[in-house]
């Protein structure tokens, strides 16, 4: 079916879980890819590709290596192997979010497919391997074409893909999304993956694609909204959701699960009586809020931006003033470290359920 048309002119197909965007003219590409990727200015179309073979099952892999796999896998689709450049990605083609902005002549166009729920990572994070090769069950998690209608030099399409980066992390940092592999607030995922599209038949000609420039700002502003909106689509990442202490604290082991745990030491009830009143207590706004400063008053520290006697005294008085919130005893903290705090706060989220039951 046809996607969307974008302003270049180029057609945007969504089929056989792929989306292709076909080239009208000359195009200047620069892809992350390791499927004909770098830069070129001979390439026809670029596509995504969804490579599970079905919702919630293994991704397909139709060769031994993923550079093969792609090349058969274009062919497939109805693409010269040789003209193109492609991204495979666990993500459904139907949950992709275009977004477009135009500034006088110039437009700026964003499509998006992406999840982070299970491969979220923040750069720096420990890693697995050494010498990476693509495998079927990490692809690319948040892929992004994005299609510049203006023509630029290779360096400014260069700058181009650093802003775009720049914007995706901005977007996962507003959400608040944490890492699968450490404490910190992810960046993206380990398997990202960015074409850019610059129009080489146009007679705009920019030499800027920084922060300080329109198309910057363009970029920025579409790369996020889109962003934003596929990871919404794919995995339900979105404000409402991250509206819950668990979200929030899963990036420090902090589940319904490890709570109940704690629970079971205090009062003999059905796991789902508990599990519904901890849903609800975590959802509560007051317990929201002093918990994001909370866990906010941690991520300073392992920054290096509280010393420990800061950090001390603010969250005790945080523990406090929830305990108060819900008439419930403070929990005093020992010291200033991921698991002291992590541990005064579940034990208080705790005693805050068993008093709201004994009353109840």
């Amino acid at each position: 079916m046809k996607l969307y048309t974008v302003s270049t002119g180029d057609t945007a197909y969504r089929y056989e879980k792929s989306i292709v965007v076909f080239f009208k003219g000359a195009r200047k590409v620069l892809s992350t890819s390791v499927f004909n990727g770098g830069y070129h200015e001979n390439y026809k179309a670029v596509f995504n590709h969804d490579g599970k073979v079905g919702s919630g099952m293994p991704c397909e892999m139709l060769a031994d290596t993923y550079t093969e796999h792609m090349r058969i896998l274009a062919k497939r689709i109805g693409l010269e192997p040789e003209l193109v450049t492609g991204m495979g990605t666990a993500a459904d083609m139907e949950n992709v979010a275009i977004e477009s902005l135009t500034y006088k002549e110039l437009t700026v166009t964003a499509i998006v497919t992406g999840g982070i729920e299970t491969n979220g990572g923040r750069v720096g994070d420990p890693a697995d391997y050494y010498k990476p090769a693509e495998k079927p069950d990490k692809l690319g998690t948040i892929n992004i074409i994005l299609i510049l209608d203006a023509d630029m030099p290779p360096g400014t399409l260069t700058r181009a893909l650093v802003t775009c980066t720049e914007a995706k992390t901005a977007a996962i940092q507003e959400l608040l999304a944490g890492s699968n592999y450490s404490t910190g607030l992810a960046t993206g995922s380990g398997t990202d993956q960015t074409i850019i599209v610059a129009n080489s038949d146009s007679e705009l000609y920019f030499e800027g694609a920084g922060k300080h420039s329109k198309m910057g700002e363009l970029i920025g502003k579409t790369v996020t909204k889109a962003v934003k909106a596929a990871l919404s689509k794919q995995s339900g990442l979105n404000p409402k959701t991250q509206h819950n202490v668990f979200r929030r604290l899963k990036r420090f082991q902090v589940t319904t699960q490890s709570i109940w745990l704690l629970f079971q030491q205090q009062l003999a009830v059905l796991k789902p009586d508990f599990l519904e009143a901890a849903e609800k207590l975590a959802q509560e706004p007051v317990m929201l809020t002093y918990t994001s400063l909370y866990i906010h008053l941690l991520d300073q520290f392992l920054w290096g931006l509280l010393d420990k006697d800061e950090v001390m005294n603010a969250a005790e008085k945080l523990l406090s003033d929830i305990a108060g919130e819900y008439d419930t005893e403070s929990i005093a903290l020992n010291e200033v470290s991921v698991e002291a705090m992590m541990k005064a706060w579940s034990e208080l989220f705790v005693n805050i359920i068993a008093d709201n039951i004994k009353r109840n």
